[in-house]
């Protein structure tokens, strides 16, 4: 022991970015900690109701063909209190879709985190571009107020048999730009969530950094054409996961 501070908690915190037992001795927490917890509190926050940087994203894919699309939710309040809406396409999004039937759709939407979508979205359509020649992705959809679900609509309308979301996960304190990924074969309305596979905490900083990321993505949409399902019927049986290690 070192003073009344247990000798395992520094090294606790090296490998977290949790607060882990801010004041070990008791009492007050040290102004520092306060601060930095208000800090992560506002990030939160904003991640949450400020937009998308819908133009830097366009900008960050390139020359790739994209649509702008719009979920049943008109505003971001509404989004919030009513996460049914954020599952479906506005009719007039859903008639601008075209049906191009690429092997995989490609989803984008800001969920509930802004700034995860701002920052890691077109970097891991970058790199699963790069990782996956054989495939075509059609129009990447740019889906607002959208949650996980839409995409199954948008990819059932383009005539996909695979579809990925790429989508702001919920923030916490520790982290507020964390990207989810959502796979699923066979997409439709009404498709369960056990029908999916998620790839989640993609963002870095102690989370899954883009190239394990595209590594476990790569897998998983090769594996879900190889035997035409996700979800349950879908693990990353791998010796030499990314996740594990080997």
């Amino acid at each position: 022991m070192s003073g009344d501070v247990p000798d395992f908690l520094p090294k606790l915190r090296l490998l977290t970015p949790a607060r882990v037992r801010l004041d070990a001795r008791g009492g007050a927490a040290p102004l520092a900690s306060v601060l930095d917890f208000q800090l992560s509190h506002a990030k939160a926050r904003d991640a949450i109701r400020q937009p998308v940087d819908w133009a830097a994203l366009r900008a960050g894919l390139g020359a790739r063909e994209v649509i702008e699309l719009h979920s049943r939710a008109p505003d971001r309040d509404t989004y919030i209190r009513r996460p049914d809406l954020g599952r479906r396409l506005s009719e007039d999004s859903l008639a601008r879709i075209p049906c191009t039937r690429p092997d995989l759709a490609v989803v984008i939407a800001d969920g509930l985190s802004a700034f995860a979508v701002t920052n890691h979205a077109a970097a891991m359509v970058d790199a699963l571009d790069a990782a996956l020649p054989e495939l075509t992705f059609g129009p990447i959809a740019l889906a607002r107020e959208g949650r996980v679900a839409i995409g199954d609509e948008i990819a059932a309308a383009m005539g996909a048999p695979l579809c990925l979301v790429l989508i702001g996960e919920r923030p916490g304190l520790s982290v507020s730009d964390s990207l989810g990924a959502y796979l699923t074969w066979d997409p439709k309305v009404g498709a369960p969530d056990s029908s999916r596979n998620c790839v989640s905490n993609i963002h870095g900083r102690g989370g899954l950094d883009y190239a394990r990321a595209t590594d476990l993505l790569t897998f998983l949409i090769r594996k879900a054409r190889e035997i035409r399902a996700t979800g349950v019927a879908l693990k990353d049986d791998r010796v030499a996961s990314p996740l594990i290690g080997g």
